[in-house]
């Protein structure tokens, strides 16, 4: 049984942002003055925007106007901090500008729009024809990207990272913190903030394999590819395929995410693991995809994407979320069916055991 779809739109639940505030720490340990300068400057820009969710969370209704086709509008905000942006540099149908951080941010939000759209027929971030409006060249030395609860918004690149909107997984990343607002509404601290951060990297991986028409023994399985620059010892901001392995670099640290139970990370910082733990749940997906093979997006992503869409709640855990992709590999492809064998393989890999989950007790918590 697929159970009906909720809509959740609490915007203060999440600010989600590209960068966890661990690796700017690193830098202002270890890096040049300038460094530690855009490190201590981005961070008390995400600390001031975390005060500010109410009004970000309030933005113009010209970002949630339904409709049935993409609705882009791209902002320049000249490195002032007002939203949206103070020179609105191109508009849906437009032609390209100048500003590589524009046209990517323009091209990357369609290729999201319609890898949702065509994959899973939904009708933008919240089903219901959102505007994928975008603010590029935000703050002062901001060296991050955002969604705003309704929007999405970047920064500059400086010594340590290219553009913001250089990787199309990342732009995919942070919408899909749109799409898990408008489904599951994952708290976005501990386990469920860890979901919600696996769910941004999951289908950002997916959009960027639909894109390159990868399989999944062809993908690199990372997020954030592009985004150090040359001399950083990195391949991306983090690896499903081998979560802990994206960096390691002197001046940003090392990846501290763990690919198993075994090895979870009880933390207060980064609410509670968020971007550290995720690992766990995108290798399981990693293993579930690479297990079934073929095309990602279209048998582990179906999986994972109804899983999103009906069974978790706000405050899934690890244990919820492989009880529940269990449970809709059965419902979708048989019980005890090659897709649902894999799943648990996939799960057990990392250290969690599926159980059918028991539904009476579980209404509640999804009502």
């Amino acid at each position: 049984m697929i159970m009906g779809k909720k809509i959740v739109n609490d915007t203060s639940e999440c600010l989600c942002f590209a960068i966890p505030p661990y690796i700017h720490q690193e830098i202002v340990k270890r890096g040049s003055e300038e460094d530690r300068h855009r490190a201590l400057q981005s961070l008390a820009i995400a600390e001031r925007l975390r005060g500010m969710r109410e009004v970000v969370g309030s933005m113009p209704a010209m970002f949630v106007a339904g409709g049935t086709q993409k609705r882009r509008t791209i902002f320049d905000a000249h490195n002032e901090s007002e939203f949206p942006g103070s020179t609105v540099v191109r508009g849906e149908g437009d032609p390209p500008t100048n500003d590589p951080a524009a046209n990517e941010a323009y091209d990357y939000s369609g290729l999201t729009h319609e890898f949702y759209k065509e994959v899973f027929g939904r009708n933008s971030i919240d089903d219901n024809g959102m505007r994928l409006d975008s603010t590029v060249h935000y703050g002062d030395n901001f060296e991050n990207a955002m969604w705003s609860g309704n929007h999405m918004v970047y920064g500059d690149e400086s010594s340590v990272f290219n553009r913001w909107t250089i990787a199309l997984s990342l732009v995919g990343h942070e919408l899909t913190h749109g799409v898990v607002q408008y489904e599951a509404g994952l708290v976005y601290r501990g386990q469920s903030g860890a979901l919600n951060e696996s769910m941004a990297d999951v289908f950002g991986s997916l959009i960027k394999q639909k894109h390159l028409n990868h399989d999944a023994d062809q993908a690199d399985w990372l997020f954030g590819e592009g985004m150090w620059k040359e001399g950083i010892n990195g391949k991306g901001l983090r690896s499903l395929k081998a979560p802990g392995t994206a960096y390691d670099d002197p001046l940003v640290g090392k990846d501290p995410q763990p690919a198993h139970m075994r090895n979870y990370i009880n933390t207060t910082a980064d609410s509670g693991g968020v971007h550290i733990n995720s690992g766990i749940p995108n290798h399981a997906f990693y293993l579930t995809a690479v297990e079934i093979g073929g095309r990602a997006w279209e048998v582990a992503g179906k999986i994972w994407y109804v899983t999103l869409m009906d069974k978790l709640s706000t405050n899934s855990n690890f244990q919820y979320a492989a009880d529940d992709t269990f449970e809709v590999a059965g419902e979708l492809y048989g019980q005890d069916s090659k897709e649902q064998k894999d799943v648990y393989k996939g799960w057990e890999s990392v250290g969690i055991i599926p159980k059918k989950s028991n539904l009476a007790q579980r209404i509640t918590a999804r009502a």
